[in-house]
């Protein structure tokens, strides 16, 4: 990303909003999570790819299936998009980057969204060494 701005579709973050939700109502809740699909130089988000959460501790933490994440990558690459970025949730707690999410970001220049059931989210580029905080227009 070459902006502090990221462009989210309306229909794309109605979309994390949704499965966040789905996820806040499981017993007990669970991260939900995706793959953001766009165009990366422009910082747009045109379309969202849920991927199921293969994590050992869903309602504390998020891992993308690797298969399905592959899969995401070639169908973007197939219709000639990018991969902006990923999403998850946190059903429990602001949609603020945690100690974990920190831990685990490992896609430098990458986005990622983090959104509340409540329909809060917020977007970082990880720039290797830290979170860098976007600004999200919803169009």
């Amino acid at each position: 990303m070459t902006s502090s701005n990221l462009s989210l579709a309306s229909h794309a973050h109605d979309s994390i909003v949704s499965h966040a939700r789905s996820g806040a109502a499981e017993a007990p809740p669970a991260e939900v999570c995706g793959v953001l699909v766009g165009d990366r130089s422009a910082g747009s988000i045109t379309t969202v790819v849920p991927v199921s959460n293969v994590s050992d501790e869903p309602r504390l933490a998020y891992e993308l299936d690797p298969a399905e994440t592959v899969a995401a990558f070639e169908d973007a690459d197939s219709a000639g998009l990018d991969v902006v970025g990923f999403y998850h949730s946190h059903p429990e707690s602001a949609p603020v980057p945690s100690a974990a999410d920190r831990e685990q970001a490992s896609w430098p220049g990458y986005v990622y969204l983090i959104c509340h059931p409540d329909g809060r989210l917020t977007a970082h580029e990880w720039t290797g060494t830290e979170f860098r905080e976007l600004e999200v227009s919803v169009e």
